[in-house]
């Protein structure tokens, strides 16, 4: 148990190691599974109840990896607010989920799937399989794209080109919030103020600061993409009336 929680495990995370290949299979089965389901959760009050699960998963994951920051005592404001995309993304799903919100839906599908799937294909993990972070950051970023892909295939929530404005409208406030903090406590949230020490997408968005506007341009681009399916399929009445806006 001890090794389990020990943040000083010295067992180290490989990309694309058996566990990292595992998670992802397990996120393709989970997500497969939910398009199956998609009609049975639309029966009675399953739908609510499933909304309710998954934001029950994700602030339990956040509330249970700042728990074992202080505990462990590797707490800092440097390095654990929960400031990252994907972590600012988990809340904002938290409360998509709650409400039913479309307006949240319409930034947290973009900022769900472009963040948490980078994290997941190219993870800033330093804990192997079976850690608590490694399960943890996992369940979190997994719950993450479950919850953006229950919206759509369960509650057929259907972003439009205003969600895409409105996604990166939400990124261009948060910039220089994050930035300031960053400078206050010598952070680099967002990996605003430099590259993360692994490899990442980043890479190849070409040196710092410059990467800073490749990284504006390469989330509208990712956006636009991930809004062409919608512009190019009929929406469905009830699709038509849960588009954000």
């Amino acid at each position: 148990m001890n090794r389990f929680l020990d943040a000083n495990d010295p067992a180290g995370f490989a990309a694309y190691s058996a566990s990292h290949l595992g998670a992802l299979a397990v996120l393709v089965v989970l997500l497969l599974m939910l398009y199956g389901l998609r009609r049975w959760f639309r029966y009675g009050n399953r739908s609510r109840y499933g909304r309710y699960a998954l934001a029950g998963v994700l602030a339990l994951s956040e509330i249970s990896l700042n728990v074992w920051y202080v505990t462990e005592d590797v707490y800092s404001v440097k390095d654990t607010l929960p400031l990252e995309l994907c972590s600012i993304t988990l809340y904002l799903c938290v409360f998509m989920l709650l409400f039913n919100s479309r307006v949240l839906f319409g930034i947290a599908y973009f900022t769900g799937i472009g963040g948490a799937m980078q994290a997941l294909l190219t993870p800033v993990l330093y804990y192997d399989y079976p850690h608590f972070r490694f399960l943890e950051f996992f369940a979190a970023h997994i719950a993450i794209l479950l919850a953006v892909f229950y919206m759509v295939w369960v509650e057929r929530f259907w972003p439009t080109f205003r969600s895409v404005l409105l996604a990166m409208g939400f990124l261009n406030v948060l910039l220089p919030v994050i930035l300031f903090v960053n400078a206050v406590t010598g952070g680099n949230y967002m990996f605003l103020s430099g590259k993360p020490e692994t490899p990442s997408l980043l890479d190849w968005l070409g040196p710092y600061p410059w990467y800073l506007l490749s990284l504006e341009a390469a989330a509208f681009f990712l956006f636009l993409v991930l809004y062409v399916p919608f512009a190019l399929t009929p929406a469905s009445p009830a699709e038509r009336q849960n588009k954000p806006g």
